[in-house]
């Protein structure tokens, strides 16, 4: 006679509570992970989709009316949903279109938390507040042009992102002199990939994009990693041992890189939606103008907007984005 044999009730009960246990702690990871990168794809292809139609029109520039009385409050405001209406839709295959006073019937949400998921901030709603630096005016030049304050429109696209516009009518043709980054904004997209639905958060669900240069213009989207680099560091150096600015962003994960000068221009621009620019002012970016110990990069300043060149073994901030 052979003896039968197999598993209790009470060994069975124990290896699916065990089961349970580890399915509770792995499995909300595992959906984070797909959510992460089913958006981070959204990104890129909404980026790819707003660059292409953006570059198929003549001028970014001078859409809409905006006046101001003397005391600087503005009297008639259509530039950023003229710019959707009379530009963009005619490039851009967009579902509806909502005015400045009506942000959240496009799917724009009252609030979203910051990068850092520290804070959680009304969404801006003019450009004033989108970054109050945008129109401090320090430093600008005859031919900088200036920065209108302007309250934002939205639109819906046909693949169910909601998109704020923040639109600068008065934006730059300028590529090639330093001075300040707000003026050569002239759109300016505050993304929702999947509406007014949780998490809400920048970096997740929440991003986004930089049109740049009324002529030629440039349309970046960086996707900024959550935090700076530990230290300061120069951009270039030939000092063994020492860590360069690029160098950084690679130790800090293979799927980093520093900015280029138009990238940390979008950073700065939207910083208070990172909560970035406040522990330092000056960030490299990965736009280097000459080579060598002694050759020159741009640097973003984020305490009043400008971008000057520098020495490459100058030593400042470090924040990366995601490539």
């Amino acid at each position: 006679m052979k003896k039968k044999t197999g598993f209790t009730l009470a060994e069975i009960l124990i290896t699916l509570a065990i089961i349970g246990i580890v399915a509770a702690i792995t499995l909300p990871s595992l959906l984070v992970n797909v959510n992460e990168k089913a958006w981070d794809a959204q990104k890129k292809a909404l980026h790819a989709r707003l660059a292409q139609a953006i570059g198929q029109m003549n001028t970014l520039g001078g859409y809409g009316t905006y006046t101001e009385d003397e005391e600087g409050t503005a009297t008639e405001d259509t530039a950023a949903e003229s710019f959707i209406l009379d530009a963009l839709s005619k490039v851009y295959k967009i579902n509806n279109v909502c005015g400045p006073d009506k942000l959240s019937s496009c799917g724009i949400p009252s609030k979203i938390t910051t990068l850092d998921a520290v804070s959680e901030i009304n969404f801006p709603t003019k450009m004033k507040e989108l970054n109050a630096k945008l129109l401090n005016g320090l430093h600008y030049t005859s031919e900088d042009g200036d920065v209108a304050d302007t309250k934002a429109a939205a639109f819906e696209t046909v693949n169910g992102e909601s998109v704020a516009v923040f639109y600068n009518p008065l934006c730059s043709s300028d590529t090639t002199t330093s001075h300040h980054a707000q003026n050569k904004m002239c759109a300016n997209f505050i993304y929702d990939l999947n509406g007014s639905e949780g998490p809400n958060q920048v970096g997740k669900d929440v991003g986004f994009i930089t049109a740049f240069y009324n002529k030629n213009p440039v349309v970046v989207a960086p996707i900024p990693y959550d935090s700076d680099y530990t230290s300061t560091a120069k951009q270039y150096t030939e000092t063994k041992g020492e860590i360069d600015a690029p160098t950084a962003c690679e130790l800090m994960g293979e799927d980093l890189r520093l900015p280029d000068r138009d990238e940390i221009a979008s950073l700065f621009i939207n910083s208070p939606l990172i909560n970035l620019g406040e522990s330092s002012s000056l960030y490299w970016s990965g736009s280097v103008i000459s080579l060598g110990t002694s050759g020159l990069a741009w640097v973003q300043v984020f305490s009043n907007g400008n971008r000057p060149e520098a020495t490459r073994s100058g030593t400042f901030s470090v924040r990366c984005v995601r490539r």
